[in-house]
């Protein structure tokens, strides 16, 4: 393939950095991954600068898109902070340029997963807008506007996990209390089930058994696990977790109003666990609204490759 159909799409995040080459119908053509050092951002950023030199020594590729956990400046340069690794006030952009010889543009991993789903997954068939949740460990995301990514005046929009739903609520990793994260993420999930396993754990035999016995030795896949496998309290922890991203999915519609809302993340495997009870609240919540137009919930498609292929396509759009 010539140069203009290829890209290479890195996500990094506080566990890996993965990077793929990308040809302009999103499809994945190879892939690297290397673990990720957290705490030493000399050696993320040796190891970003491998998994590049890697692909691009075998493909002759045009760009390079990087998706970063963090918040990224309005040049689309610079990690001004990253919460799950050691970035502050990192030029990431500069310092890749340099060393591998090609155009790069850094994003926020959760606007780079919105864009591949916009372009190639749930939300292909939308001409203008949608706005991508995803559920893990916290809540990210990304917004599309007249079919453009919404990154605001600093670079540091659609951060929908730190949306305020609990005034005074639990606290936040961001300073804040309250956050939607806490009540609608996989950390919140794991929470759910816990509790409840304490407090009912005969209604808990199946989730109870996977943890050893012991309460607070619940994981996210068990809670999921022993739902599908019927456990009640597993069951009603998904319900709890539905509840609260369905309410926030409203507020997100009577702010934004997009054609499609698509739910990813980890947590979105879980299928219909988490989306009946989500569909459920969000139509409650909606209230008179619901009786208007309104975007349907989807799930997201393309799962763990949405980082890469997302950065992948804008790196090629910007080399164009």
């Amino acid at each position: 393939m010539s140069a203009p159909e290829l890209a290479i799409g890195v996500d990094v995040g506080g566990t890996k950095v993965l990077a793929a080459v990308v040809d302009a119908d999103g499809t994945v053509v190879a892939s690297a991954r290397r673990d990720t050092p957290a705490s030493d951002v000399g050696k993320t950023l040796d190891f970003i600068i491998e998994v590049i030199q890697e692909l691009a020594g075998a493909f002759d590729v045009q760009a390079v898109g990087i998706g970063a956990a963090g918040w990224i400046d309005a040049a689309q340069s610079t990690v001004l902070f990253a919460p799950n690794l050691a970035w502050r006030q990192e030029p990431l952009r500069d310092r890749v340029a340099s060393r591998v010889g090609l155009p790069v543009l850094v994003d926020n991993d959760g606007n780079a997963a919105a864009w591949a789903e916009f372009q190639f997954g749930a939300a292909r068939e939308a001409s203008e807008s949608m706005v991508l949740v995803t559920v893990g460990t916290g809540i990210g995301g990304g917004v599309v506007i007249d079919g453009r990514l919404l990154h605001g005046a600093h670079g540091m929009a659609a951060e929908m996990g730190h949306m305020r739903v609990v005034p005074d609520g639990l606290p936040c990793g961001c300073g804040r209390r309250g956050c939607y994260e806490q009540y609608a993420s996989g950390t919140a999930l794991v929470r759910y089930a816990r509790a409840r396993a304490a407090e009912e754990p005969a209604g808990a035999a199946e989730l109870l058994e996977l943890a050893g016995g012991s309460a607070q030795d619940i994981t996210g896949p068990m809670v999921t696990r022993a739902a599908l496998a019927g456990d009640r309290v597993a069951q009603a922890a998904f319900a709890d977790c539905g509840r609260w991203l369905g309410s926030g999915l409203a507020d997100i519609v009577a702010l934004l109003d997009p054609q499609v809302l698509v739910v990813g993340g980890g947590v979105v495997e879980a299928g219909e666990l988490l989306l009946s009870p989500t569909r459920e609240s969000f139509a409650r919540e909606l209230g008179a609204r619901g009786s208007l137009p309104v975007a349907p919930i989807v799930a997201a498609r393309l799962g763990n490759t949405a980082g890469v292929v997302g950065a992948a396509d804008l790196a090629r759009r910007m080399a164009r």
